[in-house]
């Protein structure tokens, strides 16, 4: 970084936060404009927050850590793209319908207040441990890959790049999220959807060049790594579509990388909890004035939605075949003695790529770039967190709160759960197969109960509130306990555990498998509580399932599409097929 980069990342920051210090100004001091951005939310602000949000630090970090060590394997779950559009045309008639704020409350309407609790603790649970912890983390592994020199010493402790990184990182987000809510969020979100596209596209492109080519970067590191069809397996290991027989018995994992099965059961479990029923997504449709709008803004996200594989695992992949080759000897600390890509020191492939790949100006706007995924995605689960926290739980504490008075709960809770997450940093730190895969397992032990009460509550109008809590208990019970297993041995607390014991197996079950099994429970207890408990009452799910939707609501609902919805929602699904058509190997 030279004088000519500091200058274009102080542009950068100037322009966000007068953008925000702009919608500050505009704000109401009301739970609807601070949470929700008074609903006033335009589909292409929608749509680009949607994306800004979720395109942050596990794919700036992760999912290019994850080309460099297994090619286009990820891609999988970004081509999900499909789910953004189940959010558009099958659930938020409902959400919008019902004028909720939170999807813990949508639960409220159609299941019980019980519901609505233990879901708002899962939740915040769940984005400490994913989504500000790994947010945090990853502005520590940007700071340490671009300045590693930048250390402070506070008597005896030293803290290094990686803490300094993420604490400013974490102030300058929640410097504005925690004035401006919702709205500040959105707005500034939309810009930095630009500036990261932008970005992104900056390094494909060099870094095409710097390794010869398209067809030279197939050269160097082999077709295998641009197959979506067929996973990758480790060195010594046989790949099969199978469980795996090992002296005459079966065991319980995979012996490769992301198999088939997994990904056809897990990953759209995952995709379809993620991008419908997690608030930290929906809020954002939540905002919108009417059904048009969101439906307009989701589509428009699932578009952006498929830039990832050529903006972030592309990058991946060529900072490894840059290390492999030797063209770049600064990147060759990151594979082994057999050219394979070392998982952990790969995490830093995406910043490595704007470090020793761009030319002097660009690589500032490219860091600004960087900067803008970090602060969009933890501004999103920062004012996830202090919703869910405020309207879920503080308002059934204290009813008769005033308006302004949430709002400083609201901007209290933020601060709160900031601290919590850089506790858990840690735990990110050490993931053996590096921030992605951290990422997509935790989710997948989270998923598959909250998964079932959202869409076994709208399709199937027998599901009751006794079913609805017992599967979110049993299901989150399993999810933590395979956390709490696998805890230990990430932070390499333990060798490990006996072999063949029941904490062995456990921990070396493949982790979709295991959301699988999550998922199986869950839908047999959901099924079998409700029908062994007594039916919930007409009057209590009208509109809020298929079958007690009135003619009247469906015709509304018809009038807010239009053909143009129809044939970007068709484009976006042929963009889908023909990603995996070209990605054969």
């Amino acid at each position: 970084m030279v004088a000519i980069d500091w200058v274009v990342v102080g542009l950068y920051f100037f322009v966000v936060l007068a953008l925000a210090w702009w919608v500050i100004l505009q704000a109401k001091d009301t739970t609807s404009d601070y949470f929700l951005a008074g609903r006033h939310l335009g589909w292409f602000v929608i749509g680009s927050s949607i994306f800004a949000s979720n395109i942050g630090s596990e794919h700036l970090v992760g999912l290019a850590g994850s080309g460099a060590t297994d090619g286009v394997a990820m891609a999988h779950y970004e081509l999900h793209a499909w789910c953004l559009l189940v959010l558009g045309w099958v659930m938020i008639p409902f959400y919008i319908r019902s004028k909720v704020f939170t999807m813990p409350e949508f639960l409220e309407r159609r299941f019980s207040a019980s519901a609505r609790w233990l879901l708002s603790i899962i939740s915040l649970v769940a984005y400490v441990i994913t989504k500000l912890a790994v947010g945090i983390y990853a502005g520590g592994i940007v700071s340490a890959t671009l300045l590693p020199e930048m250390n402070y010493q506070i008597g005896s402790f030293k803290l290094d790049s990686f803490w300094i990184g993420s604490v400013l990182v974490v102030l300058l987000t929640g410097l504005y999220t925690v004035l401006g809510g919702m709205r500040a969020v959105a707005y500034t979100e939309a810009l930095q959807t630009f500036i990261l596209i932008l970005g992104s596209v900056l390094v494909t492109i060099f870094g095409l060049k710097a390794i010869g080519g398209w067809t030279e970067l197939r050269e160097v590191v082999g077709s295998e790594m641009f197959n979506l069809w067929k996973p990758i397996v480790p060195a010594g290991m046989e790949g099969t579509w199978a469980p795996v027989k090992e002296t005459g018995r079966i065991a319980w994992y995979f012996n490769g990388n992301y198999p088939w099965l997994g990904m056809l059961l897990c990953a759209p479990i995952a995709g379809l909890w993620y991008w419908c029923t997690d608030q930290y997504i929906v809020q954002r449709a939540l905002g919108a004035p009417n059904e048009t709008e969101a439906r307009r803004g989701t589509i428009f996200a699932a578009c952006l939605k498929l830039l990832p594989v050529f903006i972030f695992i592309i990058p991946g992949i060529t900072c490894f075949a840059l290390a492999r080759s030797g063209k770049i000897e600064a990147l060759t600390a990151l594979v082994d003695e057999n050219g394979r890509a070392i998982a952990r020191e790969s995490q830093a492939a995406f910043p490595l790529m704007v470090k020793h790949v761009l030319p002097t100006g660009i690589r500032g706007a490219v860091v600004a770039g960087l900067l803008a995924a970090l602060m969009s995605s933890l501004a999103g689960a920062f004012n996830a967190s202090s919703t869910l926290f405020t309207l879920d739980l503080y308002r059934k504490f204290r009813p008769d709160a005033s308006e302004s008075r949430l709002v400083w709960v609201g901007r209290l809770a933020t601060i709160a759960m900031t601290l919590i997450a850089l506790v858990w940093i840690p735990v990110i730190r050490y993931a053996p197969r590096g921030l992605y895969d951290y990422l997509q397992g935790v989710s997948a032990y989270l998923a598959p109960p909250i998964f079932v009460v959202f869409f076994l509550g709208v399709f199937w109008k027998r599901m009751n509130a006794a079913g609805c809590m017992a599967t979110l208990i049993v299901g989150f019970l399993m999810g933590i306990f395979r956390l709490a297993v696998d805890t230990p041995i990430t932070l390499k607390l333990k060798e490990g555990y006996p072999p063949n014991s029941f904490l062995w197996i456990v921990n070396n079950i493949y982790f979709q498998y295991y959301s699988v099994l999550i998922l199986a429970v869950s839908m047999l207890v959901m099924i079998g509580v409700s029908h062994l408990t007594a039916a919930p009452l007409p009057a209590q799910i009208q509109g809020l399932t298929y079958g007690t939707t009135t003619k009247e609501q469906r015709r509304e609902t018809r009038s807010t599409w239009s053909s143009i919805d129809v044939v970007a929602s068709g484009a976006v699904l042929l963009a889908i097929l023909a990603a995996y058509l070209f990605f054969r190997g």
